[in-house]
């Protein structure tokens, strides 16, 4: 695989692994996550599987995890 960027198509990141994490009652429409082997996350839209895929630093997950458990995105729901 060459250089893993954010925006890269995320079907160069491969088929295998991806899991669907939020998805739920929202008619299939879900984001997409992948752990990377360097430990970062690829997230991507389920319908489009081939479309840009954004890609986090571990930290930055860990920090929108809890901020998201500690209720810090809450007003996204508003």
């Amino acid at each position: 695989m060459g250089r893993i960027y954010n925006g890269m198509p995320a079907k160069a990141l491969g088929t295998e692994g991806w899991h669907k994490p939020w998805s739920g009652g929202n008619g299939g429409s879900c984001v997409e996550a992948l752990k990377l082997a360097d430990g970062r996350v690829a997230l991507r839209q389920s319908t489009d599987p081939d479309g840009p895929a954004l890609i986090y630093a571990p930290q930055e997950i860990k920090k929108f995890i809890q901020g998201a458990k500690a209720g810090d995105a809450d007003f996204l729901l508003a």
